[in-house]
């Protein structure tokens, strides 16, 4: 029998015939999305959903799709999927992570010149009868600064359209190399020198805990008077009360906003402002974008249920069937490993080395390495997968070596993994053991045997008397309940480490009062995914 494929937002006609074509029979009901209850009853009946943001795909009607093999989302956000629950019921979620880029860039691009020319408010005084030249007086943007605020596929975009204008253009982001910033003719900067340097400032890097309210008072007080603001993004970049107050000000000359904290956006303090353009999340809103997200997702789609071939998938490595069962505890542990470097680390990444010793090395090492990378830069773009993650290491100029070598120790087989940054070196190593669950077996160098757990607390120390009880003594005091904890040491008073192992996220505050502590080197909270591989 052929797989079944319901449609329930509005796709290209194209691609349902890509359906069609490849042998999927295809249900295209594109309204369908908007009524969760009709959508709940019908979807037992089908192996595939393909939608763009109409649809919801909660808990609840996962639950009720006793047949779903995957679902297609046609473009990159995937917010309107409830991942874990579709991974726990075995359900890849697709998406198409680069089709809608260069529709997005040149957005963006408009954005610039709406605020340089002031567009929006001479269009609408003219087709009022006013006749206000005087009024609108604009800035030519040739030699300006232009700040671009993450530099992957979309800003990289933006970054080379802002050089082809004469413009001066810097960048701000974590894992931008020196070449490929010179590939791109952008000058690579920290975050404060671009506010306080660019004329426009233009935001593109995904909504994570690191780059929430990225702009805020704080940050516009260290702008330059008169600067230009755009996001076309995501809502929750920038703390839209500070950026309204900086506005009527004059601190800020205007703002290009096309996303906003809260979707849809009926009511927003930026409404009604003369010098802010606002646009309905329209970034990815072109024919060809449409277009090419639909026939991406459609063949994606296809291809897994006709092949069983696996592509962009969020919550699944690329394995084939045969392999799978030995290797998917392996790319679990590879993507852990990833992750925790990842989130000890702050300064741009030049080079990743993966070492793969004993059994790894006879492994699909391809798949462990995407995983890995993945991990690794999820922390700075929530949106990578296995399949995308390579392709944004490289644009980012990251260098990535592998290496295999026979056993060598007392392991059947291990991953190394080591991360060069301009200022140092660090490394982790880990195995799966019998259970198929990840373990840390080396941290600095460090020997252990640790677990991962979803929760975690990291901290370096010189190796000295009462560090267990300082931690204790704090997490005590302010209610933070430690299920277990893990120690290691190089030597007797050399360096140390601990892992402690929390029911919940480590709160901020008493963070600041670990890393306060003059016995503590660092301290990092720490989150992993501890599902299914």
């Amino acid at each position: 029998m052929a797989p079944r494929v319901l449609v329930s937002d509005k796709l290209s006609t194209t691609a349902v015939q890509i359906f069609k074509d490849r042998g999927v029979e295809v249900d295209y009901l594109p309204d369908l999305g908007k009524d969760k209850e009709k959508l709940a009853e019908v979807i037992g009946q089908y192996d595939g959903l393909a939608i763009r943001s109409a649809t919801k795909v909660t808990e609840k009607l996962i639950n009720a799709a006793t047949k779903l093999k995957v679902v297609g989302r046609a473009g990159i956000g995937v917010d309107n999927v409830d991942i874990p629950a579709a991974s726990r019921k075995g359900i890849i979620v697709m998406n198409t992570p680069f089709g809608n880029s260069i529709t997005t860039a040149e957005h963006a691009v408009a954005m610039i010149f709406a605020l340089a020319r002031q567009i929006p408010e001479a269009n609408a005084s003219t087709h009022a009868g006013k006749w206000e030249k005087n009024r609108f007086m604009g800035i030519e943007i040739t030699g300006k600064t232009l700040g671009v605020i993450g530099c992957g596929n979309i800003g990289s975009i933006v970054a080379t359209r802002g050089v082809g204008l004469k413009m001066h253009v810097i960048a701000f982001d974590p894992f931008l190399s020196d070449s490929r910033a010179e590939e791109l003719g952008v000058v690579k900067v920290e975050l404060d020198e671009l506010f306080a340097r660019a004329d426009f400032i233009t935001l593109h890097t995904p909504l994570t805990d690191k780059t929430r309210n990225i702009i805020d008072a704080s940050a516009i007080a260290k702008m330059k008077d008169g600067v230009r603001i755009i996001n076309c993004a995501r809502g929750g970049l920038i703390v839209e009360a500070d950026l309204v107050a900086a506005l009527k000000s004059g601190k800020v000359a205007g703002a290009g906003i096309d996303v906003f904290e809260v979707e849809p956006a009926e009511r927003n303090e930026l409404f009604g402002m003369h010098n802010v353009v606002a646009t309905p999340h329209l970034g990815a809103s072109t024919t060809e974008a449409q277009e090419n997200v639909a026939l991406q997702v459609a063949e994606q789609m296809a291809d897994y249920l006709i092949k069983g071939a696996v592509s962009n998938a969020i919550n699944m490595p690329s394995i084939s069937a045969e392999e799978a069962p030995r290797l998917k505890p392996f790319v679990k542990l590879a993507e852990v490993l990833g992750a925790f470097v990842g989130q000890v680390t702050e300064d741009p990444i030049k080079e990743v080395e993966i070492l793969f010793d004993g059994s790894t090395a006879t492994m699909n090492t391809r798949a462990l390495i995407s995983a890995a990378l993945a991990g690794l830069i999820r922390p700075q773009v929530s949106d990578v997968n296995m399949v995308s993650a390579p392709i944004m290491v490289k644009e980012r100029g990251i260098i990535v070596a592998e290496v295999k070598r026979d056993k060598s120790g007392v392991f059947d087989g291990y991953i190394k993994l080591t991360v060069k940054t301009e200022h140092r070196t660090r490394s982790i190593a880990g195995t799966c053991f019998s259970d198929g669950k990840p373990r840390f077996i080396q941290i600095k160098g460090i020997n252990l045997d640790a677990e991962v757990g979803q929760h975690m607390l990291y901290t370096t120390n010189a190796d000295a008397p009462g560090i267990i009880g300082l931690l204790g003594t704090v997490c005590g005091e302010n209610g933070v309940n430690i299920a277990n904890f893990q120690l290691g040491r190089n030597r007797p008073g050399g360096d140390a480490i601990a892992l402690l192992y929390l029911d919940a996220p480590f709160p901020e505050k008493v963070l600041e009062q670990v890393r306060a502590h003059k016995s503590i080197d660092s301290a990092k909270r720490l989150r992993f995914d501890v599902g299914s591989a």
